[in-house]
């Protein structure tokens, strides 16, 4: 592989404006992100047209501030990556305008990102030695999915959630527990505190012969746990719920994982994606690893959320592969993994 191309990739799918400089796909020059978390928190969620304004206010700063801590000048970019889907419609438009115009004034190659294929190239950047082929779980906030990567670019969708994604649910219990958006993370710190084996929620999928993911069940069961015990005035322990919540998601999660990977062979398991950074999900995935004889990975912290560098590294594995894109290219709110 060629390893000096200099990537220029942009992310804007959602609720961080990002941009990051790459050389060979693995090494991290910069990687600027711009949050938005402390505008859309007094609403609870993501406001996609906020969202969207928020990105054009930003993007031309934050691509100049990549650039600038990359110690490099656009003369030097050699490809420019840009997600161009899954994601908000509004705030996706922002990213790939930047990247055409960029692209189009070097006379440099364009490649179209997949976002969900952002996520487990992630684990390229901090697992140097890391190769296909190996077991992926894709965890975040709008997706969960079980994947064979067969190759840097060659991606199997084995399972996926029918309803609600993981990290969807960790943030609507957290909502119903009164916790601040975005409330994944708080419900990982929680849980810490209580006991996890408190309350008996359901494990959903669990027992199935197949590999998909039902999260919708589950967050009903707490919801309907909390509304009796409000009914009959039983004091609430927030802590417990939250531990015992928890639990019952990563269990699923980590079972299907486990189980896929002995099917297939698979000496790895990457986790990738915002839930990827749980830490109940991590140490009981290398708990369980590590008895079946499975190394587990994951990215650094940073690069679980959205993140330009996991963009460029995607887009740098699919131009060595001979993919690039052209300047119709449009966005793909709903975009599929594996799709070109």
């Amino acid at each position: 592989m060629e390893k000096n191309i200099i990537t220029l990739a942009i992310e804007t799918s959602c609720d961080e404006t990002s941009c990051a400089v790459l050389r060979g796909g693995r090494e991290v020059l910069s990687n600027v992100i711009s949050s938005q978390i402390e505008i859309h928190r007094k609403f609870g969620g993501v406001v996609p047209e906020v969202a969207s304004r928020k990105h054009i206010e930003s993007i031309n700063s934050i691509i100049q501030q990549a650039l600038d801590e990359a110690k490099i000048g656009f003369s030097d970019v050699d490809i420019v990556g840009v997600t161009r889907g899954p994601g908000l419609v509004g705030a996706l438009l922002v990213g790939i305008s930047s990247a055409k115009a960029i692209a189009y004034g070097l006379n440099v190659p364009l490649v179209g990102v997949n976002h969900i294929e952002g996520h487990i190239c992630a684990n390229y950047i901090t697992h140097s030695d890391l190769k296909p082929p190996f077991t992926c779980l894709v965890v975040s906030g709008g997706h969960t999915y079980l994947v064979q990567a067969n190759s840097y670019t060659d991606y199997e969708m084995i399972g996926r959630t029918r309803d609600d994604a993981a990290g969807e649910a960790f943030d609507k219990v957290a909502r119903s527990l009164g916790l601040p958006y975005p409330g994944g993370p708080l419900i990982d710190k929680m849980s810490y505190e209580g006991n996890r084996k408190a309350i008996d929620f359901p494990r959903p999928c669990l027992d199935e012969k197949g590999y998909d993911f039902s999260f919708s069940g589950l967050k009903t069961a707490v919801l309907n746990y909390l509304n009796h015990a409000k009914q009959m005035g039983e004091e609430i322990v927030v802590e417990d719920v939250a531990a015992s919540f928890q639990q019952a998601a990563i269990e699923v999660l980590v079972e299907k994982s486990i189980k896929l990977a002995l099917e297939r062979k698979s000496k790895t398991i990457v986790l990738a994606g915002g839930v990827a950074a749980n830490t109940g999900l991590r140490n009981l995935l290398e708990s369980r690893g590590k008895e079946e004889g499975i190394e587990i990975k994951y990215p650094s912290t940073i690069l679980c959320t959205d993140n330009a560098a996991m963009i460029g590294s995607a887009a740098y594995f699919n131009y060595i592969d001979g993919f690039t894109s052209n300047f119709d290219l449009n966005v793909e709110p709903n975009l599929e993994l594996g799709v070109k």
